[in-house]
């Protein structure tokens, strides 16, 4: 086996990448990496200089990891700012540094995709030597999944939790189903919700596959502007972003859409895999009360439940998600620190870290707002 580092994903050949990591998840695809690549979203320029560590042997692709080379902690959503400033104010320098990620993508699933859990450890070794070798700080594997967890964290790295929404779909027959499953009072808050934005005369459509096209998403554009400047954030991803992603993965693309009287005043943009929608951006050129729950949360249940999805993904942060059926669960990222002690110091917060997500989780879960709780995930150890 031989590992190398590539220039980014798109440099990759497309048959052996998707082959490798199979088509359950839009977000380690090929094209998705190459629109993030290729439209300069993910670039030198922004901060994230694409490369990828790929194992190989005869010519096969292995195992294989998206890695970048980043000067800042920006559109990562598990933050080590701390981190960086500890280190900086004692003298030290955090940046750049090695990042395993999908960028400005917290979903969580495979960062370290391989054939055989030799090929992995070969990578994990592999990627341990490009850091040492670079003498950059630190090597970060954001929303990984538990496998790869373990598996870095027997290699040395630090293990961190965090927590997302993810809503459970055991079969339901229809958003009926799903709200008879609620408790009463949660049933008539979902209820009143719709029917206020049922009355501002709205017209809400979903489309998919070839209703989409290139021009509907470079015209979604405006919509994330808005997003970000409500929340005083950075675009960070660029209309050729979206325009690629029409061409590349638009059949991958749930676009639920508002109109009044013709014209579009709020999108919600969703990616399906084979066993889940996720949420990803919104946006709203104007203010219409519950217009946000309807489109991300309620017709993302609704086109699950027709489609017979087992999950609904709903993004990154969002406690109110919790009175919507949507349950807590772990994420998961490793963390390879190369100086002693912003190591060990960074290793004793995560073990209190853990343990408050954990219990935190727990106190979640006791909020959920079904009659009958489905079961909660196992526990990690803390």
């Amino acid at each position: 086996m031989r590992f190398r580092v590539s220039d980014g994903v798109h440099t990759l050949d497309q048959a052996a990448w998707d082959g490798l990591v199979g088509p359950a998840d839009p977000f380690m695809s090929h094209a998705f990496f190459q629109a993030m690549e290729l439209s300069e979203t993910a670039s030198a320029e922004s901060g994230w200089q694409p490369l990828a560590a790929v194992v190989e042997e005869d010519g096969a692709l292995l195992a294989a990891a998206p890695l970048y080379a980043k000067g800042h902690s920006w559109g990562e959503y598990v933050f080590d700012h701390g981190w960086a400033d500890a280190f900086h104010r004692a003298g030290g320098s955090y940046y750049p540094k090695l990042q395993v990620a999908v960028p400005f993508t917290p979903v969580p699933g495979s960062r370290l995709p391989a054939r055989s859990a030799a090929a992995r450890d070969w990578l994990i070794q592999g990627l341990k030597d490009t850091l040492a070798a670079t003498r950059l700080s630190s090597l970060h594997v954001t929303f990984c999944n538990e496998t790869e967890w373990a598996d870095l964290g027997r290699a040395g790295f630090l293990q961190r939790l965090g927590l997302q929404y993810h809503l459970s779909n055991p079969g339901y027959r229809d958003f009926q189903d799903f709200l008879d499953n609620l408790r009463s009072s949660k049933r008539k808050m979902i209820r009143k919700e719709r029917a206020s934005v049922e009355r501002s005369g709205l017209t809400i459509e979903t489309l998919t596959g070839a209703e989409i096209g290139e021009t509907v998403l470079d015209d979604f554009w405006p919509f994330y502007l808005a997003t970000v400047e409500k929340r005083w954030g950075n675009a960070y991803l660029s209309r050729d972003f979206f325009r690629m992603l029409g061409r590349t993965l638009g059949d991958r693309v749930v676009l639920v859409r508002a109109r009044e009287a013709g014209r579009t005043v709020a999108v919600a943009l969703n990616l399906v895999g084979e066993d889940a929608l996720y949420g990803r951006i919104w946006g709203s050129l104007e203010d219409y009360r519950f217009l946000h729950f309807e489109l991300c949360y309620y017709r993302a249940i609704e086109w699950a439940i027709a489609h017979r999805l087992p999950r609904v993904e709903a993004g990154a942060q969002g406690v109110h998600k919790v009175q919507r059926g949507y349950a807590p669960v772990f994420t998961r990222s490793a963390h390879l620190i190369q100086h002693t002690g912003l190591r060990e110091a960074i290793a004793r917060s995560l073990t209190q870290e853990r343990r408050a997500v954990t219990v935190e989780k727990a106190e979640l879960e006791a909020a959920l707002p079904y009659a009958n709780r489905p079961s909660p995930e196992n526990p990690d150890p803390a």
